[in-house]
């Protein structure tokens, strides 16, 4: 009887300890976009049928090939020993639309965005960002990277809350601890 009063106790206490632990997890949805090469494309904002630059760099995290796609232009490759290729933007881009660039090398997978700016690229416009009127795309809400959680929005309640319930729940325990102990010798 007593092996049962005494892993209630520890069960008690520690689901109080799995309480107070924090969140791990800082991510946005199941958006994981960490890759161990650099990616970017030039300009960000471009006309349909412009040229887009796709830039690599590899520092060592991609050795292959790299296949580039997107809804708006043809998937396009970078060979090993090269860090840039260019792409052409449809021309039947919808305007204002953002589209999503996949860089995928070695297996692993990254993505950015380009958005299809108000310009044209037909004779009348080269396509380049400054031909462009950009279109506001809304900015998305990341995490606080460096702050472990710990530090960023320190409230002195909440601290003492979660201090309290830990301290509770051992105080419990160790009473039912004792208390038991003692009925049980006699």
């Amino acid at each position: 009887m007593r092996a049962i009063r005494v892993a209630s106790a520890a069960l008690l206490g520690l689901t109080a300890l799995t309480f107070t632990a924090p969140s791990a997890f800082a991510g946005d949805g199941d958006d994981h976009n960490i890759t161990p090469f650099g990616y970017s494309v030039q300009p960000s904002t471009i006309a349909a049928g412009g040229l887009l630059s796709l830039l690599l760099k590899r520092d060592g995290g991609c050795n292959g090939t790299v296949r580039i796609s997107s809804g708006v232009f043809d998937t396009v490759s970078i060979p090993s020993g090269r860090s840039s290729a260019t792409a052409t933007i449809d021309r039947d881009a919808r305007q204002g639309a953002v589209y999503e660039v996949t860089f995928v090398c070695d297996g692993v997978s990254g993505h950015t965005d380009i958005t299809i700016g108000t310009g044209r690229s037909d004779g009348i416009g080269t396509g380049r960002s400054d031909d462009l009127t950009p279109v506001q795309v809304p900015a998305q809400q990341g995490v606080r990277a460096g702050v472990g959680g710990s530090v960023g929005g320190f409230d002195v309640k909440e601290i003492g809350l979660g201090a309290a319930l830990v301290g509770g729940s051992v105080g419990v325990a160790w009473y039912m601890s004792r208390r038991r102990g003692a009925s049980d010798d006699s």
